[in-house]
């Protein structure tokens, strides 16, 4: 029993003292991909640079993996000798734990299915409000290029209030988006990256509003030193 006892406290001493995981894995299959090699990127220092890398060899099933401080964004980057660059690249909301990301090889990135990630959810469904957005802009050019009757000064002056107005509600959406789910990561990277030119106090109530968790995140923390960075300037 003494035994027993002791084995057990020795256990609890190594499980407590031991660092949390922060280990993610990106697994998943490409159809249609017979050769290539897939890499695992994020952003560091304006640089896209490789984390890990999974040749693939007659099968496209492949795993990948990364230590993950907190959520952020990384990419799924396709090498082919194809000679074309384009839709090679996926980008997705990364977290510790298992993230499958399965696609095709002919439609790379559109095809991207993905899961495992609570900010990716959050981030596609953001994403597709903004492809709204960008389909009401493109409709403000047609219109200010079609023959309308009015002069062409007054179709500009009638695209830049529309265009205006469009803007206001685009940045309203995604402060509103950011502020509902202040307690994950993805309010910290609308507020760094999408509105960070928005009215400083909009910015300050989403800080405030955002769980300790998503301010010591890597997005919260420089979030945070961009709000401070801009009140040393104000001053």
């Amino acid at each position: 029993m003494r035994f027993f006892y002791t084995n057990l406290v020795l256990s609890l001493l190594i499980s407590c003292g031991s660092p949390p995981n922060k280990t993610m894995q990106v697994m998943g299959k490409i159809d249609g991909l017979r050769k290539g090699t897939l890499y695992l990127q994020k952003l560091e220092d304006s640089t896209i640079i490789n984390i890990d890398s999974f040749t693939v060899e007659k099968n496209s099933d492949f795993k990948l993996q990364a230590d993950i401080e907190s959520p952020e964004i990384y990419y799924l980057y396709l090498a082919k000798e194809d000679g074309d660059t384009l839709n090679d690249r996926i980008l997705f909301f990364a977290e510790k734990g298992e993230i499958t990301i399965n696609s095709l090889l002919k439609t790379f990135e559109s095809s991207a299915q993905i899961s495992g990630s609570e900010n990716q959810v959050l981030y596609e469904e953001y994403q597709s409000v903004l492809r709204k957005f960008n389909e009401q802009n493109l409709d403000l050019i047609k219109d200010f290029i079609k023959d309308d009757g009015l002069t062409a000064q007054e179709r500009e002056q009638k695209l830049t209030k529309a265009s205006r107005s469009l803007l206001r509600r685009r940045y309203l959406y995604a402060l509103n988006y950011a502020n509902n789910n202040a307690d994950k990561e993805i309010a910290a990277y609308i507020g760094l990256f999408e509105v960070n030119d928005a009215n400083k106090k909009f910015l300050d109530d989403l800080y405030n509003k955002m769980s300790e968790n998503v301010k010591n995140s890597t997005y919260g923390v420089e979030f945070g030193n961009y709000l401070a960075s801009i009140k040393e300037e104000v001053e």
